[in-house]
């Protein structure tokens, strides 16, 4: 008899029953109040809250592009946690701009990726720019102040004991079990306490905050707007599905983990976090990671969640022929059509 190492795995997958699932005909109010405490607690958000301190700024640098000044700065978002950021603002005159906030995927270098200019004489270009680079660029492209973040494990805010043969979100992403946090609810907490640095910018619009990115990036994006209800329009790329369709099902990096989590929700019902605020998700058809099939079960949650806050136009899902994969003219269009509805003027 052969033994099996995922037997059990899928059977607790099956019949573990979440006790915050969405339900219809449920205390709708009294849910979403029961769900957002309970995603908090599991992101660790309390212990993070303890290690606050007030939000220190550093520009370190500012550079003249072409059609835009980008700004590089540190902000400490809690105690010894210093976040590198990059802000590009477009130099077409207006007084103010709504604000994109850019997240890269899984990558070494990512907010670097993010402010990278394309270069259409390489032949890597369309890949570069489709798959993990220039968001940002893109974003000031669209008539956006683009804010691209370092996310923690990434990049510049690798540890140093990371081991380089070791997935780069290992050591932080498994270290912090031991002080009650995750590595997503640090993130989170990040993207909230640059949106609070934005103030430091005249031309940054507070009151019209989107925030979009791919894998990773859009994981991050998605919880961030569970979080932080200052992002008025969420549109995450190829990472929003339920976990049984996606992390329950193949082995991805620690970083995509909440501890206990499906034990409480699976991904869509945490979408009573953003609702009625617009949510937009766009998948790949053939992404192999976050599997299109289990994306649009989640959807039909989501807009049972929408209707119980009488906003049914203010989700909807964008589906692309491609794979695990960042198409920049589905995106944008995409967002520049959610702003529209908005009334942003971009």
């Amino acid at each position: 008899m052969e033994c099996s190492g995922d037997a059990y795995i899928d059977l607790l997958t099956k019949e573990v029953k979440q006790t915050f699932a969405y339900q219809d005909g449920c205390d709708y109010r009294t849910w979403k109040t029961q769900v957002k405490a309970k995603f908090e607690e599991l992101l660790g958000i309390e212990f993070i809250r303890e290690n606050a301190c007030p939000l220190s700024f550093r520009l370190e640098e500012e550079k003249q592009k072409e059609g835009y000044k980008q700004y590089r700065f540190l902000i400490e978002s809690e105690r010894g946690a210093d976040v590198v950021c990059y802000l590009l603002i477009p130099d077409t005159g207006k007084e103010k701009y709504p604000v994109a906030i850019t997240l890269q995927g899984h990558h070494a270098g990512a907010a670097k990726m993010s402010i990278n200019e394309p270069n259409p004489d390489e032949p890597s270009h369309v890949e570069y720019a489709n798959g993990r680079g220039c968001f940002a660029v893109q974003a000031v492209r669209n008539g956006f102040a683009a804010l691209a973040i370092e996310q923690r494990g990434m990049g510049e805010r690798r540890p140093k004991r990371w081991d380089r043969n070791a997935n780069m979100c290992t050591f932080e992403g498994l270290t912090g079990l031991l002080f009650g946090r995750t590595i997503l609810g640090g993130r989170v907490w990040d993207i909230s306490r640059a949106i609070d640095s934005l103030v430091n910018f005249s031309q940054c619009d507070m009151d019209k905050i989107l925030i979009t990115g791919n894998s990773g990036g859009g994981t991050a994006s998605y919880y961030a707007a569970c979080f932080d209800e200052r992002i008025k329009l969420c549109v995450p790329s190829c990472a929003f599905c339920p976990y049984e369709y996606s992390i329950l099902h193949l082995e991805h990096c620690i970083c995509n983990y909440i501890p206990q989590m499906y034990r409480y929700c699976e991904m869509q019902d945490l979408a009573c976090l953003i609702a009625p605020r617009n949510f937009v998700p766009v998948a790949g058809k053939k992404d192999g990671i976050f599997l299109i099939d289990g994306v649009r079960m989640a959807m039909d949650t989501v807009r049972k969640i929408y209707a119980q806050e009488n906003a049914d136009k203010n989700c909807r899902l964008v589906e692309t022929e491609k794979g695990h994969w960042w198409c920049e003219d589905i995106v944008w269009t995409t967002i520049q059509e959610e702003t529209r509805k908005l009334g942003w003027n971009i």
